[in-house]
């Protein structure tokens, strides 16, 4: 009876962090009303610019709109007072989460764009084709996706960099294109996954309410092996006999020194606001130094990166506020109470949370929206089944990855294959994703056998403080 009280006690704390309200909160399936708009206005107008043969159809619709229409949906079906209705919807866009999450995002944009301007990424790239040798290029190419993806926090803009190196490289090598952009996609998703500006970790850390380094530490053992095995099938299987020289490739290793020291700062645990400063303020000085921008540059470099963000930004905010007129009025608490049916303990929740983002992304082709749209169900499932929340930001940065490389209309795929001038498919490219596939493997199996929560079990999660044991023997001090 004790163990049951307790486990109560622990439930409703939780309960009331997440603004559940208790039993306020009766179950009514018709409050996803909205959000069904949501997710239909943004994929139907993708499958229509499809037909109609529109380049990137699902980038094309301003997934914001899609929100709004969403929201004015909530606000005329939903019951309640306008006002009422009005004051839920800006106390969830207003929600501390939310509005850290959005910072987080424009300094993000912020770093990446400056360290771009400067020749960061140029840089790196032409470090990784000196060095590698030409017969293994197709391994060089995963590792400077890989590289370059989480040093930026992007997989879009990493394929968008290094897409047109790689079809060149596989046409001078003979090493089959598939291959190669195949390689990329996975080094690219990899650093997405890793990464500490990346959108979709800012995402599930920030729903989830855990730290980012501790967030990086349960990704890097889950993507350790399938990487290393990765690399090893590139090495033996990914060579051409026909390979030829690279060229020559100039770089300054001291302007790739931005990308080293945030990742390095974010591990070390320093704060994420103080790290994205630092590496702005660093990658501006080294691009002054070098002639790259002058201080005016600069300045309109981080705006510009500020500006990148503006989409996902405005989207955090409005599906923060749509979320919560959802949940006032029942929705999530029926979503909950459906998805509870199939599951039985904490292993069944971790699988229920990664089916979930997995869905959400192949509709909406769009991993960071779809952590956004479960990350507050994911969290709830969290408490109720003493899933750990670093374990769940995990599985959905790392889900919500696999299958936004995998899909074969997200924009990764989509900017690879349209470098090919028409020569392959995405459904070319798919057979030789082969690092995304590892990594799904690998994340199953972590769920029943969790070889990557050696740390997680040292400082076990405190539920009813909503932070690790260690933070909190800390604050008792």
């Amino acid at each position: 009876m004790s163990e049951n009280h307790e486990d109560l006690k622990v439930e409703e704390a939780a309960a009331q962090k997440l603004e559940e309200a208790g039993a306020g909160i009766k179950p009514n399936g018709a409050a996803l009303f909205p959000f069904a708009v949501f997710v239909a206005v943004y994929l139907g107008a993708g499958i229509f610019l499809q037909l109609q043969g529109v380049e990137m159809p699902f980038y094309q619709f301003p997934t914001p709109l899609a929100s709004i229409i969403g929201i004015i949906v909530a606000f005329i079906l939903l019951k309640g007072k306008f006002d009422d209705k009005f004051n839920t919807f800006v106390k969830g866009c207003g929600d501390p989460d939310i509005l850290i999450m959005c910072m987080i995002f424009l300094l993000a944009g912020g770093f990446a764009t400056v360290c771009k301007v400067m020749g960061g990424i140029d840089s790196t790239v032409n470090l990784g084709l000196t060095y590698i040798p030409p017969q293994y290029l197709a391994a060089g190419v995963f590792l400077i996706a890989a590289f370059i993806s989480t040093a930026t926090g992007t997989s879009v803009g990493c394929c968008a960099a290094v897409g047109p190196i790689a079809v060149a490289i596989a046409e001078k090598s003979g090493t089959p294109l598939g291959l190669v952009l195949g390689c990329l996609i996975g080094g690219a998703m990899l650093g997405d996954n890793l990464s500490i500006i990346s959108d979709t970790t800012i995402a599930s850390t920030r729903t989830q309410g855990c730290e980012m380094k501790d967030k990086f530490k349960l990704n890097f053992w889950l993507t350790l092996l399938p990487a290393i095995i990765t690399f090893i099938l590139l090495i033996v299987f990914g060579g051409s006999e026909a390979a030829v020289s690279a060229g020559e490739h100039p770089f300054s290793v001291i302007k790739i020194l931005p990308y080293i020291v945030v990742l390095v700062t974010a591990i070390m645990g320093v704060n994420v606001f103080l790290v994205l400063v630092g590496g702005i303020v660093l990658g501006g000085v080294i691009g002054m130094a070098y002639g790259d921008m002058n201080f005016l540059g600069f300045m309109q470099a981080i705006y510009k990166g500020f500006s990148s963000m503006f989409d996902i930004f405005l989207l955090s905010m409005l599906t923060g506020g749509l979320a919560a007129m959802v949940n006032k009025a029942g929705g999530i608490a029926y979503l909950l109470h459906s998805v509870e049916k199939f599951i039985t303990g904490t292993k069944s929740a971790q699988l229920g949370i990664s089916a979930l983002v997995s869905v959400t992304d192949m509709a909406l082709a769009n991993n960071t929206v779809s952590i956004i749209i479960n990350g507050e169900m994911a969290k709830r499932l969290c408490y109720r089944y003493k899933v750990d929340p670093r374990r769940s930001a995990a599985l959905l940065s790392t889900f919500s990855s696999i299958f936004q490389g995998l899909i074969p209309y997200g924009a990764q795929m989509l900017i690879v294959t349209g470098f090919t001038a028409g020569l392959i498919s995405p459904l070319d490219v798919l057979p030789y994703t082969w690092f995304l596939y590892l990594l799904a493997i690998s994340a199953v199996v972590s769920v029943f056998i969790p070889f990557s929560d050696g740390f997680i079990k040292r400082d076990p999660w405190n539920y009813e403080r909503q932070m690790a044991q260690s933070k909190v023997d800390m604050l008792n001090r």
